[in-house]
C-alpha cells in the first residue's frame, strides 16, 4: 500500500507538471533594446489558451530619465519584437519613437513625447512604405469608414515607414472651441486600404506625472481581420519601470 501511495503521488506530480508545461498563459518579455541611458522592451500577458490579455511597452527609469529634450536633440525610432508565444496578437511588431521636440503640427503636438506604434504588418512591409510624394495614391487609399472609429479624421499626408495617421476629432487638444494642452491621445494608422497600426501618443511630462491611468480606445464598427483587439489603453509606473499597454482584448470577426 505504501508503495502504491508513493507511486500515485509521483504520477500526480508528473501530470501536474505536464499541465503547467502545456499551459500557454503567462507574462512574456521581448528582447531588450537600448533607449539612451536605459532599456525598453515589449511585454505581453496571455491567458491559459494563449489569447492576449495585455500587450505593450516597458521603459525603465534609467531610460525615461535620460531622454534628450528640446534644442537640437535628435529623435529615435526603435523597432521592437514581441515574444514568439504571442502569436494571437493582431500586432506583428512594435515601434517606439521618441520625439524630443514633438512633431507636426507643432502648435498641437510640439511637446516632447513618445509615439507607441503597434503594427499589424511585418517590419519589411512597413519599411517599404515610401515618402508621401513618391506614392501618394496608397496613402490616400483609405479603408471603408466602418473600419475606423466614427469620430476619426485623416488630416492628409503620410509618414514614410509608417503610413497615414488618423486623429480623433473629439480629442481635447484638437477641440475647435476650447483646445486643451496635449497630454495623451490615440491614433489609428492606415496604408493602401488597410488599418495597419494603433498608436497611443503620450507626452514625457504625462508619463512622469502619472502612476496609473486608463482610457478606452475608440472602436470601429467592423474589422478587416478575425482576431483579438484591445479596447483599453493603460499606463502604470511601478518598481522602476513605466508600462504603456493595450488591454481588455475582445474577439472580433472579419466583416
Amino acid at each position: 500500500m505504501k508503495n502504491f501511495i508513493v507511486a500515485l503521488f509521483v504520477i500526480t506530480v508528473v501530470l501536474s507538471s505536464c499541465d503547467k508545461e502545456d499551459a500557454q498563459g503567462g507574462t512574456f518579455d521581448g528582447p531588450k533594446a537600448t533607449l539612451y541611458g536605459g532599456k525598453a522592451w515589449t511585454r505581453v500577458q496571455l491567458d491559459a489558451d494563449g489569447n492576449p490579455i495585455s500587450s505593450g511597452f516597458v521603459i525603465d527609469d534609467a531610460a525615461l530619465n535620460s531622454l534628450p529634450v528640446g534644442g537640437t536633440a535628435a529623435g529615435l525610432e526603435n523597432s521592437l519584437q514581441f515574444d514568439s508565444r504571442a502569436s494571437k496578437l493582431p500586432f506583428m511588431h512594435a515601434g517606439l519613437d521618441w520625439n524630443p521636440n514633438g512633431h507636426d503640427p507643432l502648435f498641437i503636438y510640439g511637446k516632447p513625447h513618445f509615439d507607441f506604434h503597434f503594427y499589424m504588418i511585418g517590419e519589411a512591409e512597413r519599411m517599404a512604405i515610401p515618402v508621401y510624394t513618391a506614392d501618394s495614391v496608397k496613402f490616400k487609399n483609405s479603408p471603408n469608414a466602418a473600419y475606423l472609429p466614427p469620430t476619426y479624421i485623416n488630416p492628409g499626408g503620410g509618414v514614410p515607414m509608417m503610413g497615414a495617421h488618423w486623429i480623433d476629432a473629439t480629442s481635447p487638444e484638437v477641440s475647435p472651441t476650447n483646445p486643451q494642452p496635449f497630454t495623451q491621445t490615440f491614433i489609428y494608422g492606415t496604408y493602401n486600404g488597410k488599418v495597419i497600426f494603433y498608436e497611443p501618443m503620450i507626452t514625457l511630462d504625462f508619463l512622469k506625472a502619472t502612476t496609473t491611468f486608463e482610457r478606452s480606445i475608440p472602436q470601429p464598427t467592423k474589422f478587416q481581420t478575425t482576431g483579438y483587439f484591445p479596447t483599453k489603453m493603460k499606463v502604470a509606473r511601478h518598481d522602476g519601470v513605466t508600462e504603456v499597454v493595450l488591454t481588455d482584448f475582445v474577439s472580433r470577426q472579419a466583416s
